[in-house]
């Protein structure tokens, strides 16, 4: 890579100016630079704000490295000295802070030294496809790209590869072999009942109790519809209902979040949400069933085992890095679309962003767990992970991952 491409001064600069989905204007547009200087072919406004470059060196395999750039709607309180403190402004006319609550600075930090070395490296040929994409936040930029022409524009390619950031520590790569990363629904149900003062309850069919009900009989979901040995996540964010403590509304408004990995087990999940609302719907009198919209939903990430292997075997080549098996998160990633789309092996690992003096002492791998269960995670205003070693790896991971399929001279 060359001298002087300062990743971690790409790094907190990007951590400074987080965008929101669809927003990237500013990170588009650092990516684009970098691209450009590398000797790649640059195509921007990719599904609204995507980037993507191509480097074309001679016959071989098409390989896409992708790394998503939005930020997300949270106030930091890390405290750091390069902290974001980026209010943005909402068609509302209000104003929200944002941040890079979930680590796509570092992805996107990694990928531009990861393209810079790859340019630099000759001893390679194929196709490199990179794609900076936006809106991972909102479910929705993936799609958004493979929309716009992505696979005629750009070539299928043979492999997709990426990483993720996380609380495990600096120095490790996870990588699991199969659902790695769970299915997303998000999902809006709203209840409709008969408004009135606050003083005449027996008047009305309270929305905000039905609501209210709903929230806490959604959670027998996972316990008594799904069986022990599956998986499933229902997750309530947030609970919108009335104007004023002496008025019940005619309306409330839940958003929540379903997590799983088996089309099986969503069905039974979805099933159940239904069943529950409409029950509470009816048992509180309301004369209008609960309307249940699906905002946003993809697929769960499932890496192929082929790909894992090989990408494992160039991660063992790296130094200072250890390589293991985090078993399947729950954390939900549309970067599988583009594996599905173009019917190619998916590999997308884990790397870890900790301190790494935290686990310094800690032999086993249960005491490893319960020290990451204990860092700030993914989404957290306190999410912060260390500068190095783990840009350095997350290059490093991005270039040799991809170096197990362009083909070099002597294959």
């Amino acid at each position: 890579m060359p001298a002087q491409i300062d990743v971690a001064r790409i790094y907190r600069d990007l951590h400074a100016h987080p965008e929101l989905g669809f927003d990237e204007v500013r990170t588009a547009g650092i990516a684009a630079r970098h691209l450009a200087e590398a000797g790649f072919t640059v195509s921007t406004g990719v599904g609204v704000t995507g980037v993507v470059g191509t480097l074309q060196r001679g016959e071989g395999p098409v390989v896409l490295l992708r790394a998503d750039m939005d930020g997300l709607p949270v106030q930091e309180a890390t405290g750091l000295d390069y902290a974001s403190t980026s209010m943005i402004e909402r068609s509302d006319g209000t104003s929200t802070p944002v941040m890079h609550a979930c680590g796509h600075d570092v992805h996107t930090a990694c990928l531009i030294g990861a393209l810079h070395a790859l340019a630099a490296d000759t001893s390679w040929s194929g196709r490199l496809i990179v794609v900076f994409q936006p809106a991972e936040e909102l479910g929705k930029g993936a799609r958004a790209m493979l929309a716009d022409d992505f696979l005629a524009r750009f070539g299928t390619p043979d492999v997709v590869l990426g990483q993720h950031v996380g609380p495990l520590p600096a120095g490790t790569l996870g990588v699991h072999p199969g659902p790695a990363f769970a299915a997303s629904d998000s999902v809006q149900i709203t209840m409709f009942g008969k408004g009135g003062h606050g003083s005449r309850p027996e008047t009305t069919h309270d929305p905000v109790l039905m609501a209210s009900s709903l929230v806490v009989r959604m959670q027998s979901i996972v316990s008594r519809s799904i069986a022990a040995s599956d998986t499933a996540v229902v997750t309530v964010g947030s609970f919108h209902a009335g104007s004023a403590p002496n008025i019940i509304p005619d309306t409330a408004e839940l958003a929540l979040t379903i997590r799983t990995y088996d089309p099986r087990v969503r069905a039974s999940v979805i099933e159940a949400l239904e069943r529950f609302a409409k029950a509470e719907a009816y048992a509180a009198g309301a004369t209008r069933d609960p309307e249940i919209r699906f905002v946003e939903s993809f697929p769960a990430v499932v890496n192929d085992v082929a790909a894992c292997d090989r990408v494992k075997e160039g991660f063992a080549r790296l130094p200072n890095v250890q390589v293991f098996d985090p078993g399947a998160v729950t954390g939900s990633e549309d970067v599988g679309l583009f594996a599905i789309e173009a019917g190619a092996p998916c590999a997308y690992w884990l790397l870890g962003g900790a301190d790494p003096v935290l686990f310094r002492d800690l032999t086993t791998m249960p005491e490893l767990m319960q020290m990451v269960a204990s860092q700030p995670s993914n989404h957290s205003p306190f999410f912060a992970p260390v500068i190095e070693p783990t840009l350095a790896i997350g290059v490093d991971a991005l270039v040799a991952a991809a170096k197990q399929w362009l083909v070099g001279p002597s294959q």
